[in-house]
């Protein structure tokens, strides 16, 4: 399990008052790949089978918590055959470096392993360290969706974690 720096951060579960901070977390890192705007983020965790976890850095002096990263995943199927696809991750970029993307990762692999199934997700091909993560946590390739990313036309890998890592 991942630990977060620095100590006055934590994981929450995110609801749809967080839309409007993961969309401008989203237009930071993703400005040339057609961003999710907030009625997307608000639509997303606002879906009963949605999964959104975030790392909220406390405020100082009375203000309000930050948030600094986000991840969503999403099960498909019934109980017993399930299957996972997350839907985003993406950590603010003055908050990468610090555990933040695996303490992500760690609570979306905790939500799949519930009911144990395999997890899918696309990356941007050129997004090394995304990558290096994902394999991390036993991610395998397992194709390339061409101009997957509409605002640039960048090329996705699809990849898996088998069922078989969850737990």
């Amino acid at each position: 399990m991942s630990q977060l720096e620095p100590a006055d951060v934590k994981l929450v579960r995110l609801g749809p008052s967080y839309a409007a901070a993961c969309a401008a977390i989203e237009a930071e890192l993703f400005a040339g790949d057609d961003p999710w705007p907030e009625a997307a983020f608000l639509a997303e965790l606002s879906s009963p089978n949605n999964y959104y976890v975030g790392v909220v850095k406390r405020g100082e002096a009375g203000d309000g918590d930050e948030l600094c990263g986000y991840g969503g995943i999403t099960k498909l199927g019934p109980a017993g055959a399930a299957e996972y696809e997350i839907h985003t991750i993406g950590v603010a970029s003055a908050w990468q470096r610090h555990g933040f993307g695996a303490a992500l990762m760690d609570a979306l692999m905790a939500a799949a392993a519930e009911d144990p199934g395999p997890v899918f997700l696309e990356v941007r091909t050129d997004n090394e360290p995304a990558i290096a993560m994902y394999e991390k946590y036993g991610f395998e390739h397992m194709g390339l969706r061409k101009n997957y990313y509409p605002g640039s036309g960048a090329d996705a890998f699809t990849m898996c974690r088998p069922a078989e890592l969850a737990g």
